[in-house]
């Protein structure tokens, strides 16, 4: 079962998004993250929105969903930013099945492209990505940390 994070939930999504962090080699305190995840339960509409999955009982998985706009296809767009199924979890499609319910969201808003980027080394998650159809993008990914 996926549905929108609320305070409820927050207990249990914490842990996944450490591990999402983690994973990616990134610190970000506790509080940083509670601090994001209540900003979109907030504003669901305006912000973004976090998504979680859970199988008997359990939170397995999650996914963010921030929403911007594209000049390119001048319309607003759903940019996945965070994708994280807990490692014992993984290969049951839960993964894609949290991609599905992105989308449908976005439709649910009128939102008709949804967007994400993954790590290059991210071999398995390529995988999925290209089962669903997903077409990768030409584009290189830059950050720019601003102090």
């Amino acid at each position: 079962m996926i549905t929108l994070v609320t305070l409820a939930d927050l207990d249990e999504l914490l842990p996944l998004m450490r591990g999402y962090c983690d994973f990616y080699e990134v610190s970000p305190t506790d509080e940083q993250l509670r601090t994001l995840s209540l900003t979109l339960i907030e504003h669901p509409d305006t912000s973004g929105l976090q998504l979680i999955a859970r199988e008997e009982g359990e939170a397995r998985g999650f996914a963010t969903i921030f929403w911007s706009y594209s000049t390119l296809s001048a319309a607003p767009i759903g940019v996945m930013n965070d994708l994280y199924v807990a490692p014992h979890a993984r290969g049951q499609g839960l993964g894609a099945k949290l991609i599905g319910a992105c989308g449908a969201e976005c439709l649910a808003r009128g939102v008709g492209l949804l967007e994400w980027e993954t790590a290059p080394s991210n071999a398995r998650a390529q995988r999925v990505y290209d089962r669903l159809g997903a077409e990768r993008s030409e584009w290189y990914a830059y950050t720019l940390a601003l102090s």
